[in-house]
């Protein structure tokens, strides 16, 4: 059985013992109730310069790897995302390179990939409206010319340079008329970027939520879903509940994606999610119990997850990527507990000691005999034994 040692926030420590990892099974059939995505993160080299304000530099062959274990799974990828730590570290060179050698892989294996289309290429904080469709187009031809389906991020761009909710209609509606097929809308709260707190052109809900609902009822035959990232269950299912016929809605609520996905008599939302990066082997059992029609199975297995999930995404919300990547190492999915830019700091050991008692808790540690000797170790490293 395998040991750890574990720390509260008042510096005392405890012994656990390690549950056995569950025995779950890789899908024999593609994924058929809910569509997945996982918002896989980024690998760095071990001895690269990875440090704050450096440029990206990228263990190649570890973070494809970790796209074919998701893709093993049944989980569809989606890259380029926050997850990957956009704007916090992974620069608009490595993005590219990431899309396109994402989108190489995917298809020698038959993978689904999205990748996010954004303009964050373009330095300057401040740009014209026609500028922000500009960029958003370089970026969208690029993921097109590559094979990948499309997620159009928020922008911080079209954030501060929109003043009324007509501005970002106009511009989704140019940028999505140039858009070869569908693509899927994202919306991100402000708790993942303060900068989009007006996003959709108001702080108030129920205007914004008017004007998404706009731009993809104009547009239906260029949105086939949107991605909400607001961290409210019942803001997502008033949009949910909305949606033109043509568009699914994508959860990428962390702290809620076991009822949103479940679903009732009056719906269900299919998945997006930074949290099913950490947790691939346990979101593919559960989703393959919902093909079997086991909603007991399905709440079983990923029910204890959202805790730990919840844990990951705690305030501040955007150092989520530290818990992702720690969850990757502790999984023996990369050989170092390190990110780009440096943000494996970005979290506290007593954080991180929660992290491997939940982990624990929910089934998530796949490896439980390798994710005792790193912890272990890793507080040993920081004299902690």
């Amino acid at each position: 059985m395998s040991k750890v040692l574990l720390i509260n926030e008042d510096g005392r420590t405890s012994q656990q013992t390690l549950h056995e990892a569950p025995a779950y099974n890789k899908p024999s059939a593609p994924l058929s109730s809910r569509t997945a995505y996982a918002a896989a993160h980024v690998v760095p080299q071990q001895l690269g310069n990875n440090v704050p304000g450096a440029p990206a530099d990228i263990d190649w062959d570890t973070t494809l790897q970790y796209r074919h274990h998701l893709w093993s799974w049944g989980l569809g990828v989606a890259d380029a995302m926050d997850t990957a730590q956009r704007n916090m570290g992974l620069d608009a060179v490595a993005t590219r390179e990431l899309i396109r050698r994402s989108a190489a892989e995917a298809r020698s294996v038959g993978g689904s990939l999205v990748v996010g289309v954004n303009t964050d290429h373009v330095e300057d904080e401040v740009i014209s409206l026609e500028a922000v469709v500009d960029a958003y187009t370089s970026q969208l031809h690029f993921a097109e010319e590559q094979g990948a389906g499309v997620v159009l991020m928020a922008s911080r761009h079209l954030a501060r340079a929109a003043s009324t909710a007509a501005d970002y209609r106009r511009v989704y509606s140019e940028v999505l008329a140039r858009a070869s097929r569908p693509v899927i809308l994202h919306w991100l709260g402000a708790a993942f970027d303060p900068l989009l707190g007006a996003y959709f052109g108001s702080i108030d809900f129920t205007a914004a939520s008017t004007t998404a609902l706009e731009i993809m009822t104009e547009n239906q035959d260029k949105v086939s879903g949107i991605k909400m990232s607001l961290l409210d269950a019942r803001k997502e299912i008033h949009v949910r509940e909305q949606l033109p016929s043509t568009a699914t809605m994508f959860t990428g609520d962390d702290f809620n994606y076991v009822g949103l996905i479940g679903g009732d008599t009056r719906g269900h939302s299919d998945a997006l999610l930074g949290a099913f990066a950490a947790l691939g082997p346990s979101a593919s059992a559960a989703l393959q119990a919902l093909d079997a029609g086991d909603s007991d199975a399905y709440h079983r297995i990923l029910g204890p997850t959202e805790e730990l999930s919840r844990k990951i995404f705690e305030s501040p919300t955007y150092h989520y990527k530290t818990g992702v990547a720690f969850m990757s190492w502790l999984n023996g999915h990369q050989p170092a507990f390190s990110m780009i830019g440096g943000l494996h700091s970005a979290r506290s050991l007593p954080h991180l000691s929660d992290l491997v008692r939940l982990a624990d808790a929910s089934g998530a540690l796949e490896q439980p005999d390798v994710a005792a000797e790193r912890w272990n170790n890793l507080l040993a490293l920081n004299g902690i034994r």
